[in-house]
Order: C-alpha cells, then structure tokens, then sequence
C-alpha cells in the first residue's frame, strides 16, 4: 500500500495530474467527485511565487474536501524553488510536487520543466533545496529524458530518492515527444524493478480506459496511475477504472443528463471561485469535451461558448439535457 510521508493513498491511487489551466479547484473537486485518490494544482511559477503575481498565488487555494492535494511548483533557481516551497507551506497542503517534465517551450525555454532533463546536476540541487526548505513531503513528476538518445530516468529516480523525496510520478515520453507518439511504460517497469527503489513510482501517459488501466497495473507494477488528458471532460474516468479493478466489468457511460450536471457544476464551481465574467470566459473551453461525440452538439456548444452569463448558460444546458433525450 503506497504512502507519501503519512499519507495513506489507499491500495492503488489514481492520481489526478497537474495541467495548466486545467487542474484548478472546481475541476479538482469534480476528480474528487468522481473516484480521484490524490489531486494536484496547476503548476506554479516559483519566480511568480516571489514576486507576490496574482495568478500564481490565485493558485494556491486549495480545500479541505479537496484532500489528499499537492501543490506543485516549477523553476530553475534553487534559492527561488526553496522560498518558494516555503510560501507553499504556509497554505497546508498534504505534499509539494515539483515539476520536471512540462515540456512546453516557455517554460523550457527558462530552464525549468522538463528543461533540467539536460542537467542532471542541477535536477537533484533544486531538489534538495526544496526537501531542505520544507517540512511537507516532496514529490516530483518527471520524464523519461530529454529525448530517445539521453533517456536517464533510472539514474534520476535513484539520485532523486537519495536527496530524500518520497514518491515519483514518471510521464513515459521523452520531452521531445511533446504528447506525441506512444509512451513507453517499460522504462517505469525498469525502475519498479531496481531494488534500490524504495518510494511509491507512479506511471503517467496514455491511460484513457478501465482497460488500459488494469493492463498497465498488472504489467509494469506501478503504485498507483496518474490521469491527465482522458479525465478533461470525462471525470467519470476514475470510478470507471476502480470499478473495473475490482467485477472486471465496465460502468454504463454518463447519460446526457449526468454531462449537463457534470458541466454545470464546474461552470457554478468556477463562477464561484474565480467570478461571474471569469468562469464564464474560462468554462467555454470546456463544453466540446464534455459532449464529445453526442450528437447535433455543434449549435448548442456555439451557443455555450457566446453567452456572457452563468444564467443562460445555464438555460442552455437543460435544453441539451431534454433536447438529447429525444434522439
């Protein structure tokens, strides 16, 4: 049974994976809703931390239903990562992730993310100044290497583990595969089957069914599984794969009727947290994926994403609801 610091996960967490503009609170609590073991915020900028910016510190609310929550922070500057795991700490969070493994150039570009792939070195001193910084558990959330020829990840568990993090979450491409291509759980296996390895290995990339997701368990022995993308519109996913887990059998899909509740307590939720005109404008990016695939969407989704209040679209929802129930 994995455990984080004392953090008790349970006999195989699913883990909900940090994503920009993504994993923010009313999204998290759906996850949580819906089967999540182990939430994580957005990634934060350490320097945006320092600098006291409004979004980055925006990004450190979290709640108590939201528990077992992780922060994570991204950067490539010891002194900036350890302050800013200090600041992490002062909101309670049960653990501080760091980020190794974004892979966009903006943030490469600075030398963090997956950017420190290049730097071994550096990877494990920015590490250590966070464990060093903080009483909270340290996580970190990785990549196989920087690219096929500079795949490194089993020397990158070990140095990383030594400077004293307690569980690792392996996204199994290279950062220059972006999201492409297949992931490669057989370098997560390799690291499972290194008897230095003591901490909790979480495996990441390309799980999107309760299928998929008991195959992976069974043949890589993984700690528990980390879902990013297939949970975006599809919350669902989670007690999907636990009740598969446990009859072998797959949960009926979501009605029309349990997507409309779905999107409609995200967009509240995001209203809620971030205000009327902001959840409005942020929610519309939302609504292709939580109808994805039913049909005659396209004339409501246009309508979803025009409105300028939580009212109408409201209004709108429940005219998908009936409107679906007759197709």
């Amino acid at each position: 049974m994995p455990k984080i610091g004392n953090i008790d996960l349970g006999d195989f967490p699913l883990l909900l994976a940090p994503m920009e503009d993504v994993s923010d609170p009313p999204f998290r609590r759906l996850c949580k809703m819906h089967g999540a073991d182990m939430l994580y915020s957005e990634f934060i900028s350490s320097e945006g931390l320092i600098r006291d910016a409004i979004k980055s510190r925006q990004k450190l609310d979290i709640f108590d239903y939201e528990r077992p929550v992780g922060i994570q922070i991204f950067g490539g500057d010891e002194e900036a990562m350890a302050l800013s795991a200090k600041i992490v700490a002062t909101v309670n969070p049960d653990l501080v992730d760091i980020n190794f493994g974004c892979p966009v150039k903006k943030v490469v570009s600075k030398g963090a993310g997956a950017g420190v792939l290049k730097d071994i070195d550096l990877m494990v001193r920015l590490t250590k100044a966070v464990v060093n910084s903080t009483h909270l558990p340290v996580t970190v959330k990785t990549r196989l290497g920087w690219d096929e020829q500079s795949i490194n990840i089993e020397e990158v568990v070990e140095r990383l583990q030594d400077v004293g993090i307690s569980a690792l979450t392996i996204h199994a491409r290279t950062r220059s595969q972006m999201y492409k291509g297949h992931s490669d759980w057989s370098y997560i296996a390799k690291v499972k089957n290194n008897p230095r390895i003591h901490i909790p290995i979480f495996g990441n990339g390309d799980i999107d069914s309760p299928e998929k997701a008991l195959e992976y368990r069974n043949t890589y022995g993984v700690d528990g599984i980390m879902i990013g993308r297939a949970a975006i519109g599809y919350p669902w996913i989670f007690n999907e794969i636990k009740h598969y887990f446990v009859t072998g059998k797959l949960l009926p899909s979501p009605t029309i009727s349990d997507r409309v509740e779905a999107a409609k307590n995200h967009l509240l939720w995001s209203v809620e947290w971030k205000g009327e005109r902001q959840g409005v404008l942020e929610m519309r990016r939302h609504y292709a994926n939580y109808f994805k695939g039913i049909p005659n969407f396209k004339e409501h989704r246009q309508r979803l994403v025009t409105l300028d209040s939580s009212e109408e679209i409201i209004r709108e929802l429940e005219v998908v609801r009936e409107l679906k129930r007759e197709v």
